[in-house]
């Protein structure tokens, strides 16, 4: 399992990743701010205390993001099928 090494936020709700294999790009969170698990991170101010833990990103009240799917909408992001969707 990857774990996330750096994990910089962006406007727009982008987190600006780097894995522990290499792997780098943006992590777009604005399709998850509909559930309400994460209403909390339309806040920006609280957005931008994204922080790298337990191989994925947190946020101080408990959010989450595991690695996996960071990585997956990292490379579906990069995939040249990803436009025709």
């Amino acid at each position: 399992m990857d774990t996330i090494l750096k994990a910089t936020p962006l406007e727009d709700f982008k987190i600006d990743i780097l894995t522990s294999s290499g792997i780098s790009g943006v992590f777009d969170v604005k399709p998850y701010l509909k559930g309400s698990a994460f209403q909390e991170l339309t806040n920006e101010s609280y957005f931008r205390l994204v922080r790298p833990a337990h191989h994925g990103i947190a946020w101080p009240h408990e959010q989450d993001f595991s690695s996996d799917t960071i990585v997956y909408d990292i490379q579906n992001a990069k995939s040249p099928t990803a436009d025709l969707k």
